[in-house]
C-alpha cells in the first residue's frame, strides 16, 4: 500500500535481548535482535520453537519487557512505560489475535457482544459500539451471523470474529500468532485474505506468526528467526517489499536473504554449513563484487565451549576426589 508514511517505522528493535531465570538457570530467548517494520507494512515471522518468535510477539504486545536494548511501537519507548501506560499501550495500540479462541473470545457471549467487550473497557458508548462491531463484522465477512454464539460458529468463522474483537478499538498495529493454525485450508485462505484487504483498506502493519509453509505468498516479507536473532528475510524480487505485488503469489517472486545484524555478524543455515563441512572457523576472501566464505580445517587440537562443559560435568566431584586420595593413601 502506497502512502506518505510507506517509509516511518512502525516497530524498531534495536539490539534487545531477552533473558529469562528458569530455576538456577538463564535462558537466552532474544541475544541483540534487531528490526524495523514500516508502517502499513504485512509481514510474517517465522522460526523453530525455541528460536524467540513468539518472546518478540509478547514484548512487541507489552505483554513482557526486554532485559536490554531498545524497542520503539509507534513513537512510544515500551522500556520507559509506566505499568498504567503499558496498560493503555494494550488497549488502544496494539491488537491480538491468537491461536486459540478461547483466548481471543468469550464463549457464552455472541460474536456481537464479543466485539463490544473491549470497547465497553475504553469508555465507548452503546451507540458507537454497535456501529464499531457491525462495520468489523461486515469487513469480515459475518454480518448474517452476529448474533450467534460460539458454539454455533466453526472454527474458521471464530477466528474472524476474533480478528474483529482484535481490531474493535482500532490498534495501530495488528499481532497474529499462528492465525490459522487451528483451521483446514479453505479457512486459512480466507484468514489470510481479510489479513490483506485489511493492510489495505486500513493501512494498517500486520505482523503474523506462522508455521505455514505458504505464509510467504500471502505478506510483504518474511522475517526469520534462528537463535534469538534475525537470521534471514525472504522478499520479492519484482518490485521489493511492501508494494501491491504482494498479491502475486508465484514462489519464483520470492528470494531469500541472509541479514547482517549491526555488529557485522551473519548466520550460515545449517544446511549449507554441513553441506560445505563448515565448522569452527572459515576463511573469508575478497572476489569481484564481494566476499567468499570458504570452509577451513580446524586447528590442530582445536575444542569447542561445549566439549569443556562436558568434559567437567564428567569430572569428579570434590568428595569424589578426596574418597580417591584416601582410597591411595594420599591423603
Amino acid at each position: 500500500m502506497t502512502t506518505g508514511t510507506e517509509n516511518t517505522p512502525m516497530i524498531v528493535c534495536d539490539n534487545l535481548v531477552k533473558i529469562y531465570q528458569i530455576a538456577e538457570h538463564d535462558v537466552v530467548a532474544l541475544q541483540g535482535l534487531d528490526l524495523v517494520v514500516r508502517v502499513g507494512e504485512l509481514m510474517g515471522l517465522v522460526g523453530v520453537s525455541g528460536s524467540g518468535k513468539s518472546t518478540l510477539l509478547n514484548i512487541l504486545g507489552g505483554l513482557d519487557r526486554p532485559s536490554a536494548g531498545r524497542i520503539m511501537v509507534n513513537g512510544q519507548n515500551l522500556l520507559k512505560l509506566s505499568d498504567s501506560a503499558l496498560d493503555r499501550y494494550r488497549l488502544n495500540t496494539v491488537g491480538f489475535v491468537w491461536q486459540q479462541s478461547a483466548r481471543n473470545l468469550v464463549s457464552y457471549l455472541s460474536a456481537q457482544k464479543n466485539i463490544e467487550l473491549p470497547m465497553t473497557l475504553f469508555g465507548a458508548s452503546a451507540k458507537a459500539k454497535r456501529r464499531r462491531a457491525d462495520e468489523l463484522l461486515e469487513m469480515v465477512g459475518l454480518s448474517e451471523r452476529r448474533q450467534h454464539k460460539l458454539s454455533e460458529l466453526s472454527g474458521g468463522e471464530q477466528q474472524r470474529v476474533a480478528i474483529s474483537v482484535a481490531l474493535a478499538n482500532k490498534p495501530k498495529l495488528l499481532l497474529a500468532d499462528e492465525p490459522t493454525g487451528e483451521v483446514d485450508e479453505a479457512n486459512a485462505a480466507k484468514i489470510y485474505q481479510i489479513f490483506k484487504d485489511l493492510n489495505q483498506e486500513l493501512n494498517l502493519t500486520t505482523v503474523i506468526v506462522s508455521h505455514d509453509l505458504n505464509l510467504a505468498r500471502h505478506v510483504d516479507r518474511v522475517v526469520a528467526i534462528r537463535d534469538g536473532k534475525v537470521s534471514s528475510e525472504t522478499v520479492r524480487r519484482n518490485g521489493g517489499v511492501g508494494t501491491a505485488d504482494h498479491l502475486a503469489d508465484h514462489a519464483s517472486a520470492l528470494t531469500e536473504l541472509i541479514v547482517l545484524d549491526s555488529a557485522g555478524r551473519l548466520q550460515i543455515p545449517k544446511e549449507l554449513r554441513e553441506q560445505l563441512n563448515m565448522k569452527r572457523y572459515v576463511r573469508l576472501e575478497v572476489v569481484d563484487g564481494g566476499i567468499m566464505i570458504r570452509a577451513v580445517e580446524d586447528t590442530a587440537g582445536h575444542q569447542d565451549a561445549k566439549s569443556h562443559f562436558i568434559e567437567m560435568s564428567n569430572a569428579p566431584s570434590e568428595r569424589g576426589w578426596r574418597a580417591w586420595l584416601k582410597k591411595w593413601g594420599l591423603r
